[in-house]
């Protein structure tokens, strides 16, 4: 079950442009790669895999969420982020990966030309992330 919050974003997303949603995994699927992995998943992430298990926004050209069923599945020993104290569980077009940090609520861009997370493209949630996308991708009005 997904919170009206995210059912309102889910519904904007769709009113910007075209997306591609994958089924949803169970929460019991999210517990055990949590288990396995030894870190918790930010809950509003896991939210979104209980809608999404990963899928895309914006498309051709905009961001890739990863999942922990379906293709791609989150690599946490991915280094294409800035330390070990983060997983890559999506990437922009432009090849710069979304970043969470371990059992917290942070989400982040890693800016590979810069060799940083800018301040700017941090968020306190996933949420707060998703409703900054079409800004951050730059097609907002």
């Amino acid at each position: 079950m997904i919170s009206d919050e995210l059912s309102s974003i889910i519904e904007q997303l769709k009113k910007q442009g075209q997306m591609s949603f994958c089924q949803p995994v169970a929460k019991e699927q999210i517990a055990e790669f949590e288990q396995k992995n030894g870190f918790s998943l930010p809950a509003k992430y896991k939210e979104w895999l209980l809608f999404s298990d990963g899928g895309e926004c914006f498309l051709p050209a905009g961001v890739q969420f990863y999942g922990i069923s379906h293709k791609p599945i989150i690599d946490v020993n991915d280094n294409d982020r800035l330390n070990d104290s983060y997983v890559v569980i999506g990437a922009l077009s432009t090849g710069d990966p979304i970043l969470c940090k371990k059992s917290e609520e942070e989400i982040s861009i890693y800016n590979h030309e810069a060799g940083r997370i800018e301040d700017d493209e941090k968020y306190k949630d996933f949420f707060e992330f998703l409703n900054d996308l079409y800004d951050l991708l730059g097609i907002g009005g």
